[in-house]
């Protein structure tokens, strides 16, 4: 009987069916939490790229998810509700789909105010997807210059953005704060996806999802990165004024949307707001904080401008100065860094050439040469905007290749091999970001990583979470803290948008279990805080949960 099956089973008849175990991961008797967290021994974190809880794991077994939703109709600027969705994607305008709804003269579209399907319009199979280094563009129409994958465009995910998008928590401005309007409220069909069919088959280890779970901090990438492993924005003093935002009275910076129109300029830059300007939207986040893309001071980097080399303490700093092994690994990185012979490198002994196809030079150092990968998402490193982790010093030494991580759970057959803590950061075409890589690509990546560690010695002692960076721009019904009068730890920077948060450990209630407890990201911090008894790196970390609840969850089909 597979596991799905017997979930039914168990929901029909509200008993608990004891059923054999599978491996060795998902044969752990459950414990009390203490216990159970005390003996986890190793803590795996990947993370993966874009996505809301509500577009992703919405329609997941007990929830919090789509059905529960009361808010998800959309509001226009002036307050009024839409009767239709807008869409600018060519894929979902009307022609080619049929305009079942009006509400205005001008505007025909095939979608009422409602979220929808995602892959009713533009399935996995859809030849949307752009080469690698491409990326989708508004209109993208399938092209024979064009991947299968059912790939979507991009949407708009900034740091000023999305507090005008939740709207104090009514969850009701993701379509009018916008660049892809109407695709915000797009979802993806949640037991259609690889990582769910994996998880629901016989064999998979047993696993949480964490229903209210959110991102750290309002915005994009770049920030949630920082928050991850610092919980703080981090600063450029004296940053040029070019480079501050300038918000309208509602707090929005942008000018070129289709259904936002500021009546005063404003500018979208990657600095929040200055102070003390007449300018200045009393309510909103102001001063010399980069809050939106912007690149490292050191190699890796593309473009400019470039953060200048921060100093604040990291998790990766406290890890070090309580002697506590841990490495942070990117998908790509030896390519980026130039780390030849290193693991995970691809492009050959020729100095100055890049025989990786899917590799461009970005530059020479010394002996090294730099080749990333045309997906190479230079933003994603949060440590290397650090001056301890600068090439050549002690900390650049945690800084590695996936590959690495790879070849640890893969010797690990007997003992454990793999750090206390290990980040894991999936290449582009690996992280389901949307826009550059498909949904499809990057679930099926995250299940060969699952596999590996459930096929090894490290999974009797290891905590595996699953979790996102951001919402990508995606609608979601739950108010984060701070919002709509829910109670929590928050402050100017976040948290933002409920994510997707899976968790996977030994001892837990059950092979699937559901927990609500509130988490942010920097929960995380707090559960290796707490683990490896290191402090707190601000007031956040310090206030919120820590995952060890999960061993005290339970399923949902217990009654």
């Amino acid at each position: 009987m597979s596991r799905s099956l017997r979930r039914v089973l168990t929901f029909a008849t509200g008993s608990l069916v004891v059923m054999a175990a599978g491996p060795a991961l998902t044969a752990v008797q459950a414990a009390n939490q203490p216990t159970a967290f005390g003996a986890i021994n190793h803590v795996v974190v990947i993370y993966e790229e874009n996505h809301s809880f509500d577009n992703l794991y919405g329609a997941w077994e007990g929830v919090n998810g789509r059905a529960n939703a009361t808010n998800s109709s959309q509001v226009a600027q002036d307050g009024s509700t839409y009767g239709c969705l807008l869409q600018n994607d060519v894929n979902l305008t009307s022609p080619p789909l049929s305009p079942d709804c009006s509400n205005t003269a001008t505007l025909k579209t095939h979608f009422f105010n409602q979220p929808f399907s995602i892959e009713s319009y533009i399935p996995a199979s859809a030849q949307t997807c752009p080469q690698p280094g491409g990326f989708f563009p508004h209109g993208s129409r399938p092209s024979p210059s064009n991947l299968p994958g059912g790939c979507t465009e991009d949407i708009v995910h900034r740091f000023y953005q999305e507090q005008y998008q939740t709207n104090r928590g009514m969850q009701n401005r993701y379509v009018t704060g916008s660049d892809a309007v109407g695709l915000a409220m797009g979802y993806y069909n949640t037991t259609t996806l690889p990582i769910y069919q994996y998880l629901h088959s016989d064999g998979a280890p047993h696993y949480a999802i964490a229903d209210d779970f959110f991102q750290s901090a309002f915005g994009g990438s770049f920030l949630n990165h920082q928050w991850l492993i610092a919980a703080a924005s981090p600063v450029w003093t004296g940053a040029p004024a070019s480079q501050h935002s300038v918000l309208d009275a509602n707090g929005f910076p942008n000018s070129t949307y289709p259904l936002y129109h500021p009546a005063t300029p404003v500018s979208d830059q990657r600095v929040t707001q200055a102070c003390g300007l007449t300018t200045t939207v009393a309510g909103f986040a102001c001063g010399d904080f980069a809050v939106n893309t912007i690149q490292p001071g050191q190699q890796p980097f593309k473009g400019s401008p470039q953060l200048p080399l921060q100093t604040g303490n990291t998790i990766g700093d406290e890890l070090s100065k309580a002697n506590v092994s841990w490495a942070w690994y990117s998908g790509g990185w030896s390519n980026a860094d130039g780390d030849a012979g290193a693991p995970g490198w691809t492009n050959g002994n020729t100095f100055g050439v890049c025989s990786d196809p899917y590799s461009s030079l970005n530059g020479t150092s010394g002996t090294r040469w730099y080749c990333p990968n045309k997906v190479f998402q230079f933003h994603h490193q949060p440590f290397n905007y650090f001056l301890n982790y600068a090439p050549g010093t002690p900390g650049r030494t945690h800084l590695q290749d996936e590959q690495a991580f790879s070849d640890l759970v893969g010797t690990s057959t007997k003992d454990c091999k793999l750090n206390s803590v290990s980040f894991v950061k999936p290449i582009g075409l690996e992280n389901e970001h949307p826009g550059y890589t498909s949904e499809t690509a990057g679930s099926n990546h995250l299940i060969s990583l699952l596999s590996a560690i459930n096929s090894s010695a490290c999974r009797k002692d290891t905590m595996v979470v699953v979790t996102y960076d951001e919402f990508g721009g995606q609608w979601d019904h739950v108010a984060p803290p701070g919002q709509g009068g829910t109670a929590g730890p928050h402050d100017k920077f976040g948290p933002g948008t409920r994510i997707p948060a899976l968790i996977i450990a030994p001892r837990l209630r059950g092979d699937f279990v559901v927990d609500h407890t509130q988490y942010d990201t920097t929960s995380i911090l707090a559960t290796i805080e707490h683990r490896w008894g290191v402090a707190a790196l601000g007031s956040r970390d310090g206030a919120v949960n820590d995952l060890s609840n999960v061993f005290n969850a339970k399923s949902p089909f217990d009654t």
